[in-house]
C-alpha cells in the first residue's frame, strides 16, 4: 500500500468521488484507509458514565485504498505513485511529473 498517514488524497469512486482529505488512519492489513471528512457515518453513542451526554455522533468510516489516489499539487489531480532511491533513502514520486511527494 502506497498511502500513508498524514498524504492527501482524492477519492476515486462511490458517492464521494472527487473529493479530496488527510487520510487520518492507515491499515495496511486490511488495505484499508479512513479520510477526513469521506464516508461520513452516523453513530448513536449511549451515555456510559453519570454525566456523559449520549446522542448523535457523525465519524468517518474506512474505504478500501483501492479507492483513493494520491494527490500531486503539481499536477493538481490523483496520480500513481513511483519511486526513487537516491544516497540509500527511498522517495516516493509523482509519475506524471516526476515531482517529489
Amino acid at each position: 500500500m502506497n498511502i500513508k498517514k498524514n498524504d492527501t488524497v482524492v477519492v476515486l469512486s462511490g458517492k464521494d468521488k472527487g473529493v479530496k482529505g488527510k487520510v487520518l488512519v492507515a491499515m495496511p492489513a486490511e488495505n484499508k484507509v479512513v479520510v477526513e471528512k469521506v464516508n461520513v457515518a452516523t453513530c448513536h453513542t449511549k451515555p456510559r458514565k453519570q454525566g456523559d451526554e449520549g446522542g448523535i455522533v457523525k465519524r468517518e468510516t474506512p474505504i478500501r485504498s483501492c479507492k483513493v489516489a494520491l494527490y500531486c499539487p503539481k499536477c493538481d489531480k490523483g496520480v500513481r505513485v513511483g519511486f526513487k532511491v537516491e544516497d540509500g533513502k527511498k522517495t516516493r514520486i509523482c509519475r506524471k511529473c516526476g515531482t517529489e511527494i
